[in-house]
C-alpha cells in the first residue's frame, strides 16, 4: 500500500513538472510569433515593392499589372502565418473543467513555440528578400520599358543609353523580368520551407493525464 502511494505521489509530481500552468504561454507565444512575424515580412515586402511599382507606373503605366507579382507573392507570406497560427491555436487545450488541471505540457509548448518561430522568422526573411528584389527589379524593368537611362551620362559608348539600339529595350525588359521572377520564386520558397517545418514540428505533442 505504501509503495502504491509513493508511486502515485511520484506520478503526480511528474505531472506538475511536465505540465505547469505557464506552459500555455509557450504555445500562445508560438501562435503570436507565427502570425506577427509572417505579417511583418508580408508588410515589408509589400511596402518595398509597392512604392517602386507606383513610382515606375508614373513613367510607364502599362507595366503596372505585370510588375504586381512581387506584391502578390509578399501577400502570400501572411497567409502562411495565418495557417500555422490557426493550427497551433486549435491544438492548445484549456484546463480540465472542474479540477482545473493543466494537460498542456512544456514539451508541447516548446514544440508549438518552435513551429511559430520557424514559420514567422522564415516569412520575415522571405518578405524582406521579396521586397528588396521587387524594389530594384520593378524599377529596372520600368527603366528599360520606358527607355530611361539608369546612369545619367552623355557617353553613348557606355551602353546605358536607351535610344542607342532600336528594339533592344523590349528584349532587355523581358530578360530582366524573367530574372526577377526566378529570384522571387526562390525567395518565396524560403517562407514555404519554414511553413513545412512548422507543420511537422507542431505535430509533436505530449499530453498529461487529466481527463
Amino acid at each position: 500500500m505504501g509503495d502504491e502511494n509513493n508511486a502515485e505521489y511520484v506520478y503526480n509530481q511528474m505531472q506538475v513538472y511536465l505540465c505547469p500552468s505557464w506552459a500555455l504561454s509557450l504555445g500562445y507565444m508560438g501562435v503570436a510569433a507565427g502570425a506577427v512575424l509572417s505579417n511583418w515580412g508580408s508588410a515589408w515586402g509589400t511596402w518595398k515593392s509597392g512604392v517602386s511599382l507606383l513610382n515606375t507606373g508614373i513613367q510607364h503605366p502599362g507595366s503596372v499589372m505585370k510588375n504586381v507579382i512581387p506584391i502578390v507573392m509578399a501577400g502570400v507570406i501572411g497567409i502562411y502565418g495565418l495557417i500555422i497560427a490557426v493550427i497551433l491555436a486549435g491544438n492548445i487545450p484549456p484546463p480540465t473543467v472542474g479540477t482545473g488541471e493543466n494537460i498542456y505540457s512544456v514539451y508541447t509548448g516548446m514544440a508549438h513555440l518552435c513551429a511559430g518561430l520557424c514559420c514567422g522568422l522564415s516569412g520575415l526573411a522571405a518578405g524582406g528578400c521579396i521586397g528588396i528584389i521587387g524594389d530594384y527589379g520593378v524599377r529596372s524593368v520600368g527603366y528599360r520599358t520606358s527607355n530611361i537611362s539608369v546612369i545619367f551620362s552623355t557617353d553613348k559608348s557606355s551602353g546605358f543609353d536607351g535610344g542607342e539600339e532600336d528594339g533592344a529595350g523590349s528584349g532587355d525588359e523581358n530578360k530582366l523580368f524573367v530574372g526577377m521572377l526566378i529570384m522571387l520564386i526562390f525567395s518565396e520558397a524560403l517562407a514555404l520551407y519554414g511553413l513545412i517545418v512548422a507543420l511537422i514540428v507542431s505535430q509533436h505533442t505530449y499530453a498529461c493525464g487529466g481527463e
